[in-house]
């Protein structure tokens, strides 16, 4: 009974087990779920190791209990026919042979009664095996139950681990992106080639005002050879030409 007993408790301790408590005081879930999945794995193992044995030992005792119930049964037959020849045996004068056949009633009825008792002694014993039994069994239903709560712990701890892992990854790429905005790049490299381009058309500018002020120049170099002309003219005795719009 002892060891029926520990069984018992430690089935109660593992299905009273507050798996959402383990998990939040726990470092690492995971590898403590994997942990409890194999604990209990072989926690169900040997405890259904025992029931089978104990369950084992009370079909035994069935047997012997329904061993006796049939032996009395049949003693109590031979001890009828018995006492049914011993009476036949003094209808007809025997009393010798009569009275042996009613010792032997007397020895079947004695075997009749060690069986009954042997039978009525096991009742209680086999009574409450099967109330352990019933209760080791359901015990473990309950462990295999807990079992597949745990197992779909485990499996939802992973998943959510995995998808917060890639949520983690993402997060990480997009900063990196942003600390080397692709965008930002090309709005300076953009600003670059304006500055490039400004400086180009402003060469281009001034060298377009270096050669006006060339021309210019020719232009009066021009008019201050016609004043030239016309000033010999003048003193030559000339009449100066007149311009003509």
């Amino acid at each position: 009974m002892a060891d029926k007993q520990s069984i018992l408790g430690r089935i109660s301790t593992l299905v009273r087990a507050n798996i959402n408590a383990l998990i939040d005081q726990a470092e690492d879930p995971q590898l403590m779920l994997d942990q409890l999945v194999r604990d209990y794995t072989s926690s169900i193992a040997e405890a259904e190791s025992a029931v089978a044995t104990t369950i084992g030992n009370l079909r035994l005792m069935e047997q012997d209990h329904a061993a006796d119930v049939a032996a009395a049964q049949d003693w109590g037959l031979k001890a009828r026919a018995a006492s049914a020849k011993a009476d036949e045996l003094r209808a007809a004068g025997n009393a010798a042979d009569a009275d042996k056949f009613d010792n032997l009633a007397k020895i079947a009825l004695g075997k009749q009664i060690a069986s009954e008792n042997e039978a009525t002694a096991a009742e209680p014993t086999i009574a409450s095996q099967n109330a352990v039994v019933e209760k080791l069994k359901t015990g473990v239903q309950q462990m295999h139950d807990k079992l597949d709560q745990l197992i779909a712990k485990r499996d939802q701890l992973v998943a959510r681990a995995k998808t917060a892992e890639a949520q983690v990854q993402v997060h990480d790429a997009l900063k990196s992106i942003n600390v080397l905005d692709p965008t930002s790049e090309l709005g300076r490299f953009e600003d670059k080639v304006r500055r490039e381009e400004a400086k180009v058309a402003g060469q281009q500018e001034l060298d377009a005002s270096s050669l006006d002020s060339q021309f210019e120049s020719l232009d009066d170099l021009e008019t201050q050879a016609e004043v030239d002309t016309r000033l010999a003219a003048l003193k030559a005795g000339s009449s100066p030409k007149a311009v003509t719009g």
